[in-house]
């Protein structure tokens, strides 16, 4: 699950140092994050994840990443990328996950403005 962070939290960086986060929270972490990645999550989509509960790892931003390159060598710009918990809308050419939707929300959704559909 995700969790609101407060003060300061030591984060693992790509060597063996740590550094601390600002203290800005789960937003300020995943976007620092996701830069690193090349995949960028909105406001909207930080928001939802957390609300609902869908935890953002590197492994899971790896398989956006991956979904997100496949999706283009296709030539698809907008994408629901999804396994069985969880789906993403993602706009490829920007690298921009939209928004995040659990199980639960799919049943009685549809996706508009899509032009592809990747599995995670």
């Amino acid at each position: 699950m995700i969790e609101r962070v407060s003060g300061k939290l030591p984060i693992q960086g790509p060597g063996p140092e740590v550094r601390e986060a600002s203290g800005e929270g789960f937003g300020a972490m995943l976007r620092q994050e996701c830069a690193r990645a090349d995949v960028r999550f909105s406001k909207h989509a930080i928001s939802r994840a957390e609300e609902r509960g869908i935890e953002i790892t590197p492994s899971l931003i790896d398989q956006i990443k991956g979904s997100m390159v496949r999706a283009q060598a296709k030539g698809a710009t907008n994408i629901l990328a999804m396994d069985t918990e969880k789906a993403f809308i993602i706009n490829v050419p920007h690298g921009k996950v939209i928004t995040a939707i659990t199980q639960d929300e799919m049943k009685d959704s549809v996706f508009t403005n899509i032009d592809g559909a990747v599995f995670l």
